[in-house]
This record gives C-alpha cells, structure tokens and sequence, in this order.
C-alpha cells in the first residue's frame, strides 16, 4: 500500500535522501555553504550560551499523553489576528537570505504559500515589499520592522507593506544594536556591509530622500546608521500605531512586564524570543520565559513562541505551554540552501507531519486541545 492509502505507516515510510532532523540540515548546508555564510546563519552571540540553552529548554520538558480519545480528525489550524492559517506555525524573519540562494526570499515565500503559511519579511531582505508581493501574490505575509533612526523611513516601510497587502507588521524590540558575534569577527563578514539586505532601502523613497550621496557604500553606510536606535520606547509605538492600521506585534518580549506593558500600549500581539540567541547572550531561553508570559498576558492577546524551534515535538510543547503559534528560522534557511524553494517545502512537510503526528498520539484533535495538554518538567 502507497503512504496515501495507510496513514499507520506513513510517518515511517521514506521518501528521498532530503534530511530529516535539524543536524542533519545543518550539517548538509555546512557543507554547501562558503563558511562565512554558514558561520553567520548558524551562530550565536558571545559564548552561545543562549543558543545552545534555546534547544536544550525543550529536553527539560515532556508531554504526559491521553488515551482512548477518538483522535481521527485532526484540525491543525489556527485563528491569529483575525485571519486563519493551516497549521500552528509562521516562517520568522531572516534578513539577508541570498546568502543561501539566489531566490532567496522570493523562494521562501512562495514555499509558505504552497502551504498557507504566513511568511514574515525582514527589513534587511535581499528583495523588496514590492517584489516579494508579487511573486506570492495573496498570500499570508508579515512584514517585520527594524526602528529606523530616522522614523521617516520606519513609517514609509510600514506604509509600503499595508498597501502591499501584508497582514500585519512585527517590530523587533531587541535589536537596536547588534549583538557580539564572534564568529563573523572570527570570519571578518558582514552581510549587511556586503549589501544583501539592501533592497528595502534603495527602494524607499523617505530613505533616498536622506542620502547624500547614492552610491553603494553611501547606501549600506546609511543602512547601517539608521539601524543603530539605542533611544526606542514605547512612545515610538505609540506614534506607529497611528500610522497604519495593520495590527503590530513585538518581536523579543521575554519579561511578564514587558508584556503587559504591551497590552496598556494597545499591542495586538508578542512574540517571545531571544533573536535565536543571536542578540544578548547569557539570557533566558525563550520556551522558559513563555509561561511566564502567557500566564501574565492571560488571552488577552495573542503569545507566539520564537527561538529553539527544531521539530514538530517543540511545537506541541510550545503549544501546551501557553503559545498560540511558534515561528522558526533556521530549518527553512537550511532547507533554501540545500535545494531553494523546493529545499523550503521540504522542510515544511516533515515539519507538518511530524507536528501532525505527535499532535494525534498526544491524544490532541486540535489546536485548542494541544493548549489544554499537561506537560510536566523534568
């Protein structure tokens, strides 16, 4: 029998020498990459404390399953802002992504529409609003924001995103400044310095207006200047909720505080992220700060899970642990590296079926049944 006619073994049955398992991916993208590429993809801040502790946080906990429940109807979908999404997951924000393919981002969100995913764009894309709009046309995208020096250029790309048709905007809150990344010191590499997460800007028009000069290193010197924003507050957010209607959620809320400060200041959602352990080293891992957050927050707005996410067991744990929806990174970049677009769908199918899977032997029928799971940590 094919694996469409028995579902009792589809989970086992192979299908072709694409990886599986995230270390599998990683190793195979290690090899194909040129090492500066891999090196800013894969790494951490500092010691990677946070990176390593990111994944480790899901080992800690573990799902107590129940039985004899008629679990032969899954429905995996989600309702988030308004708007219903296939499966309990978004694609988080990579900037720079032509360092993995060509196609880069255009690649990736033509992956997420195949499979009515949410894509979130980063500011810092190889490829601009415009051309990533038209390359998935209609789908489900995001559009994350790095706070401009010059709040200009920050409400023109939030502009240019909700006339795009983008469905909400994500502004990190924890990146006004780079973290210490020693191994790009190590490898003497900077993307953005390289000119890969320039398309935004050289076609933003508050940004051109700000230049001097327009040649390439005028460009990427700006971009870099506007990126430094030490002075953000929630009076910035304030201010940008006047300027679109779209809902924002924070990106890299890991206080219980913080998250209700959110919902005085009207927020329609948070993320609970550390920037994959990317940003301050030596922090909570984000899937330990999540119930925390959750509990404080208390269904008031919508909690999604950033940061560790490897397999679809870590999404039903984040799910079980008061996230609505988690967003991963890495899996998919290494996908895009291995085999671009396809390499993405790839990745997004053994993710859906073991998530999928696991949801059906944890006893879940949905969504809502995998938040009200026990988990016990051990």
């Amino acid at each position: 029998m094919t694996s469409n006619q028995n579902p009792f073994t589809q989970s086992i049955e192979a299908t072709d020498n694409f990886p599986y398992g995230f270390a599998e991916l990683e190793a195979a993208a290690k090899e194909k990459l040129p090492t500066p590429f891999f090196g800013y993809i894969q790494s951490g801040a500092s010691g990677e404390e946070t990176l390593r502790n990111n994944e480790a946080a899901f080992e800690k906990y573990a799902l107590v399953p129940r039985f004899l429940n008629d679990v032969s109807n899954l429905d995996t979908s989600i309702e988030l802002l308004g708007k219903t999404y296939d499966h309990p997951f978004l694609l988080a924000p990579v900037g720079m992504l032509k360092m993995a393919d060509e196609e880069a981002e255009l690649a990736v969100a033509k992956a997420a529409a195949n499979y009515h995913v949410p894509f979130i764009q980063s500011t810092v894309s190889t490829y601009s609003i415009e051309e990533i709009e038209a390359a998935a046309k209609n789908s489900p995208k995001w559009f994350q924001l790095y706070w401009s020096r010059d709040e200009k250029v920050s409400y023109s790309m939030v502009n240019r995103a909700e006339k795009a048709g983008y469905d909400a905007i994500v502004l990190t809150v924890d990146t006004f400044i780079l973290g210490f990344r020693e191994e790009d010191k190590r490898n003497q590499f900077s993307p953005l310095k390289k000119g890969f997460g320039k398309a935004n800007y050289e076609t933003d028009e508050a940004f051109l207006q700000s230049l001097s000069e327009h040649t390439d290193e005028a460009v990427i010197q700006k971009i870099v200047d506007h990126l430094y924003h030490p002075h953000l507050s929630w009076n910035h957010i304030a201010e940008l909720k006047k300027r679109t209607s779209l809902p924002i959620l924070l990106k890299g809320i890991l206080h219980p505080e913080d998250a209700l400060l959110a919902i005085e200041n009207g927020i329609d959602g948070i993320i609970v992220s550390n920037h994959g352990g990317r940003q301050l080293d030596g922090v909570i891992a984000s899937l330990d700060a999540l119930p925390a957050v959750a509990k404080a927050v208390s269904g008031k707005l919508p909690v999604l899970l950033d940061s560790g996410i490897r397999r679809g067991t870590d999404i039903v744990k984040a799910l079980a642990l008061g996230a609505d929806a988690v967003l991963f990174g890495r899996p998919f970049v290494y996908g895009l590296a291995l085999e671009g677009q396809r390499g993405v769908e790839k990745v997004l199918a053994n993710l859906i079926q073991e998530t999928n899977v696991s949801l059906t032997l944890a006893g879940a029928t949905d969504i809502a049944s995998a938040k009200r799971m026990k988990v016990t940590r051990i």
